[in-house]
């Protein structure tokens, strides 16, 4: 729907303007006359041009956190919502950011919940924020519920990175290995072979014949292998989006050495957090843990959150059916146990979370130290071997010189 910018006066004379939703300018300044506006000027406001990397939201979580604080901040000071979002989207330096707040303001103004209007961009609002919204206005705690959402995006945001940075790390190794080893076929090796070949007819020794048969392969297939570099890592992201491989690909990362015990304490610290701080808003278990099971980022432990609702819907606590699934640590379980039969379920939730968030703290930084020394031995080994070989025949040619 177009948005129309406009100013003009009160019937009391005080100037005023701002920006409407309507379907057409009569429709606008039919508004207006009814709002007793005295229209000066309104017009159509410009679409504004906004660039962002395709799959990306274009928002970033530092804007949301901030965004967020802020919101709390005014409401808490007794600021109306629409006047506040209006502050806010007149600040916001990320365009893709500020058109989102003031299609949520003129939602707001044109009768919606302010859960609902941010339910219309839930790429940027999921679903945990926009629930936690809905039992803050709900319970006339907006200004808390905000506030803490913004500490849950906070820690969220912090341990993402974590698993991410442990992750990368090997990534970023192999593809800097790769590149090396594609320089040394392509320009180092040849060059080497031409130099070689001026020694005469004799045999080169194994390992160099074989680096040099290497490059050869290469070069006569170059567009293949390129081709296979490329199409590899593609596929890969392709299968990771069909349920049944992402389904396998999820159980075997959570079993897998080393990388599967922090992804494990990552998901509970995940599930802990966010049960705990929809439980502490007020918001049902029910639709807690419909909530938590979309955003645990694995489908095994999706699935294991789904069977405990569905267990719950039907009478059992949370503890017993999570014992069930066994993805879930004994203690984690029996702590959730003594959380519901205290009536203190969400303390102890997030009692939990901040346990294991410590916990892949300290698994991440001992995990970076294992692979660090491991990925420059692998490197060295690589780019090592393939020189030395290079470098066999001119000993061998020393030797003969030395010899005579």
């Amino acid at each position: 729907m177009p948005i129309f910018r406009w100013e003009g006066r009160t019937r009391s004379g005080e100037p005023r303007k701002g920006e409407l939703e309507a379907d057409t300018l009569e429709d606008a300044q039919r508004r207006l006359e009814n709002q007793q506006v005295v229209i000066a000027k309104i017009k159509k406001k410009p679409k504004e041009i906004v660039l962002r990397m395709p799959g990306t939201t274009g928002v970033a979580l530092k804007d949301l956190v901030i965004f967020t604080r802020q919101l709390a901040t005014m409401i808490d000071a007794g600021l109306p919502i629409v006047q506040a979002l209006e502050l806010l989207s007149n600040q916001e330096p990320n365009l893709t950011f500020r058109a989102i707040i003031k299609d949520v303001k003129l939602s707001v103004e044109t009768g919606s919940t302010f859960a609902d209007a941010l339910r219309k961009h839930d790429r940027v609002f999921d679903a945990l924020y926009v629930n936690l919204v809905a039992a803050g206005e709900i319970g006339g705690v907006l200004d808390t519920i905000l506030n803490r959402l913004a500490i849950h995006i906070e820690k969220n945001a912090k341990l993402v990175r974590k698993i991410k940075g442990a992750m990368t790390y090997p990534v970023v190794t192999l593809v800097i290995a790769v590149a090396i080893v594609f320089v040394l076929l392509w320009k180092v090796i040849p060059t080497f072979e031409e130099m070689f070949s001026s020694f005469g007819d004799g045999s080169l020794p194994g390992p160099t014949q074989m680096v040099i048969d290497v490059s050869h392969f290469f070069g006569d297939h170059f567009f293949l292998i390129t081709f296979v570099i490329i199409a590899v890592p593609v596929t890969f992201m392709w299968l990771l989006r069909q349920k049944g491989f992402r389904r396998v690909f999820d159980r075997f990362m959570l079993k897998v050495p080393v990388f599967g015990p922090v992804l494990r304490k990552a998901a509970v610290a995940r599930f802990t957090r966010t049960l705990g701080t929809m439980v502490t808003s007020g918001v049902p278990i029910l639709d807690s843990l419909d909530i938590v099971s979309q955003s645990s980022g694995n489908i095994i432990v999706s699935e294991a959150i789904d069977f405990a609702r569905q267990k719950i819907s039907e009478g059992t606590t949370l503890s017993d059916p999570l014992m069930e699934t066994k993805v879930f640590p004994d203690m984690v379980v029996q702590m959730i146990s003594v959380g519901e039969a205290t009536g203190a379920l969400d303390q102890m939730l997030n009692k939990i979370a901040d346990f294991y968030e410590e916990e892949v703290d300290v698994a991440v930084d001992g995990l970076t130290q294992l692979i660090e020394p491991l990925m420059m031995v692998f490197i060295g080994g690589i780019v090592g071997t393939m020189l030395l070989a290079m470098y066999l025949p001119i000993f061998s040619l020393a030797d003969t010189v030395g010899e005579h």
